[in-house]
């Protein structure tokens, strides 16, 4: 009788385990499966890079100015400085422009960020084109160090009439505390 019972908790045991791994497997998927939906739906991705060919068939259309507007936050507790080098921006559509973030590590550690962007309103994010952003990659910041990061960006020519002002706003996040709270 012990026999029957050993072999069933052996049995057990044993789909516990595979559940476990499974789960663990789950979790590195998630990232990957996160990039994927983020992309199908648009939400804090590299939407809108433009090719090489796009930028030397670009338009600018000089008779028209669209707001760019520029916001950061963080959570409440963040350990960053975290701000734009200027609020907003006067662009004419098809013609590049550069700016500037601003981010400081306030802690006594070394620490990797990652900035996650978005677009207001929706509709106008696949007119946003970023040529280089610090959103593209993890940021790596030793304690105290604080640095200007890079933006370049476009809006482009077909961005639909009614709309005359874009807000771009970047979260900064802390790459631990983005680990911890994906699980």
């Amino acid at each position: 009788m012990n026999d029957g019972r050993e072999r069933r908790h052996g049995l057990l045991a044993g789909k516990l385990l595979l559940l476990a791994a499974a789960m663990f497997g789950f979790g590195f998927l998630l990232v990957p499966l996160y990039d994927v939906f983020c992309e199908v739906a648009g939400i804090g991705t590299r939407t809108g890079t433009p090719t090489a060919d796009a930028v030397s068939e670009t338009t600018p259309d000089q008779d028209r100015l669209v707001t760019v507007e520029f916001v950061a936050s963080l959570n409440q507790y963040a350990p960053w400085e975290f701000h734009p080098a200027v609020t907003s921006m006067q662009v004419h559509p098809g013609e590049f422009y550069e700016t500037t973030y601003y981010a400081r590590n306030l802690t006594q550690r070394h620490l990797t960020a990652q900035a996650v962007p978005s677009i207001a309103p929706g509709q106008a994010s696949e007119y946003f084109k970023k040529v280089e952003c610090f959103c593209f990659t993890q940021q790596e910041f030793e304690a105290g160090e604080g640095r200007d990061m890079g933006l370049k960006f476009m809006v482009d020519p077909e961005l639909p009439e009614h709309i005359d002002r874009i807000t771009l706003s970047y979260t900064f996040f802390a790459r631990q505390a983005v680990a911890q709270a994906g699980g």
